[in-house]
């Protein structure tokens, strides 16, 4: 466990290092590429002006992953009891995913008022079928064996499903869950670049929008490290979920060193 911390803070320390080092032998200015402790200067005297915004971003991106688990676990558990409704609906969910957000995230800011809820939806578009697809996956996943004995038995289909079939999907799941919640925030970002180039204020992808119009490239900077702190601590509070959940009696959390 120490290794996993250690060794890649090592590596970022070098690479910080190493970008200062750069910037300071080339004589770099600021306004082109800026040093790690200017943006770490920029990001403590904006933090005023980036805080809002880092909350907005996040507000967004988490309503997205809730009402991702929301529809993509609810679908899933249709899909499980129909295979009619799966062989219906599960093809215009795969449509949704390949559908480049950036293609249509310009249509539903323009069709929605709201500019926050045109933004949720965008999010979730990109964050729901990771989810869906996963869970689906866990659910027809169960040991044929131990459904056999469930029939045997006599165990009707809905205690079936909450005995057996969903213990079995919650780490695939979960493991959905963990690629959403990035992708969430990467929904997030690209509706409110789309927002913000339309003229209308919102997260984080505003201001770096703002900075750039206005070359303010350490705030451009400092932002898109706040947006990847967001992501990093969103995956690693997942990853603690997921360990939680599944420690006591799952392989993937049982064999973790």
């Amino acid at each position: 466990m120490t290794a996993r911390i250690v060794a890649p803070l090592l590596m970022g320390l070098f690479m910080l290092a190493l970008w200062e080092g750069l910037v300071r032998a080339m004589a770099i200015p600021p306004y082109i590429l800026p040093g790690p402790i200017l943006v770490a200067k920029t990001l403590v005297s904006d933090w005023g002006t980036l805080w809002p915004a880092l909350v907005v971003t996040l507000s967004i991106t988490l309503q997205a992953l809730l009402a991702a688990v929301v529809v993509g676990v609810l679908l899933a558990l249709l899909f499980s009891l129909s295979r009619w409704i799966e062989l219906s609906l599960f093809p215009y969910a795969i449509i949704l995913q390949v559908t480049p957000i950036v293609a249509i995230a310009p249509l539903i800011i323009a069709w929605v008022d709201d500019v926050n809820v045109s933004l949720l939806i965008c999010a979730w578009l990109v964050a729901f079928f990771p989810i869906l697809s996963n869970t689906v996956l866990g659910l027809r996943s169960v040991d044929r064996n131990l459904l056999d004995l469930f029939e045997l038995y006599g165990s009707s289909r809905w205690r079936t499903l909450i005995d057996l079939r969903l213990p079995a999907a919650l780490p695939y799941f979960l493991g959905g869950l963990r690629i959403s919640g990035g992708l969430a925030l990467i929904g997030a970002v690209v509706a409110e670049f789309v927002a913000g180039s339309g003229g209308r204020e919102s997260g984080l992808a505003y201001r770096i929008l703002e900075s750039g119009y206005q070359l303010k490239i350490p705030r451009m900077f400092a932002a898109l490290v706040l947006i990847s702190a967001a992501g990093i601590a969103i995956y690693l509070l997942l990853s603690l979920v997921s360990h939680l959940l599944l420690r006591r009696w799952h392989e993937s959390a049982l064999n973790e060193a």
